[in-house]
């Protein structure tokens, strides 16, 4: 999942969701110098990682897109899946995306010591940009996905995925609505057993 989907899962969980959120710039043991509740939000970052990854229903959305993007199908899928739940927000939150955007940028600048790095030097264009809020459309979903291309060793050119996403968009929606509630009961057990 990509950034908001994990930032959601954290549940209000303020230290949670900033491992979670940060846990991508935090290379293998390194999780260990930070506290302890922002150590479980990156451990609950890798937790949900590896479930997506081999969740049957992922899995068929990544392979409608394998054969154009290889190994990058998955990252799309990620951005796509978030754009879903942007989307429909209000299925999943009384709070507007906007507030709830805006409370986690307060919450990122708050702890900027925590903040690897990579995240600081991000942080400004995402505030900037309202990265989340830009999930809801799909003109957002493809700015986004050219800003990941030009991070890319190479062309990747993950922005034509869009047009994946408007030609089998019923079949993307679908599998997100099935799979995310797995997700969510899957998250609340390790959540559950990172308290005891």
């Amino acid at each position: 999942m990509n950034y908001l989907a994990h930032i959601y899962l954290s549940g209000e969980d303020n230290e949670l969701k900033i491992g979670n959120f940060i846990a991508d710039s935090v290379k293998g043991k390194d999780f260990l110098k930070y506290p302890g509740r922002i150590q479980q939000g990156i451990i609950l970052h890798r937790a949900i990682d590896t479930y997506t990854d081999v969740h049957p229903v992922f899995a068929k959305s990544r392979k409608r897109l394998f054969p154009r993007f290889r190994h990058y199908s998955g990252v799309i899928v990620d951005v796509f899946y978030d754009h879903f739940l942007a989307a429909n927000w209000k299925k999943f939150s009384e709070e507007s995306l906007s507030s709830y955007t805006y409370k986690f940028y307060d919450l990122l600048k708050e702890n900027w010591a925590f903040l690897p790095s990579r995240v600081q030097n991000f942080y400004p264009f995402m505030v900037e940009d309202d990265w989340f809020f830009q999930y809801r459309s799909l003109e957002g979903v493809e700015r986004i996905l050219a800003q990941m291309s030009r991070r890319t060793s190479f062309t990747s050119q993950l922005h034509h995925s869009v047009k994946d996403l408007r030609l089998h968009y019923q079949d993307f929606e679908n599998e997100f609505e099935e799979f995310f509630p797995d997700l969510v009961d899957f998250t609340q057990k390790e959540i559950n057993q990172l308290k005891t």
